[in-house]
């Protein structure tokens, strides 16, 4: 099935890891130095990892891939929550089963935002 999903360029890719967090299906590990979709079924092709690459080694790109697994996605950020990887808000520790989580730039750095925190890291 011909679908869009993350293209990561290696000759463009430090290993920086900011593409890792604003991937919510846990699509995209850092292996040996270089970003990598680990599995293609897991990535939804949305694209909220493109804007944080500072080289632009990230695009979308319509190829051949598997479909798109919402239950696999699923298991594998169970898994990471399991290893306590999985997204928390940035300022009250909550995970995605206590609160609604967006991804968001705060100081600096790509992260999550609980819907409760967000006013107060808007307005201060």
């Amino acid at each position: 099935m011909k679908r869009k999903i993350v293209h990561i360029d290696d000759e463009k890719c430090t290993g920086c890891g900011l593409c890792v967090t604003p991937c919510a299906e846990g699509a995209i590990e850092i292996v040996n130095g270089k970003a990598r979709v680990l599995r293609e079924e897991l990535c939804d092709g949305a694209g909220v990892c493109l804007n944080v690459c500072p080289t632009g080694a990230l695009t979308i790109e319509e190829r051949e891939a598997p479909a798109f697994d919402p239950a696999a996605a699923a298991a594998n950020l169970a898994a990471k929550r399991n290893k306590g990887e999985a997204p928390r808000c940035v300022r009250c520790g909550a995970g995605e089963g206590e609160a609604v989580l967006l991804f968001a730039r705060h100081r600096g750095e790509s992260t999550w935002v609980c819907t409760r925190c967000l006013p107060v890291l808007i307005h201060g």
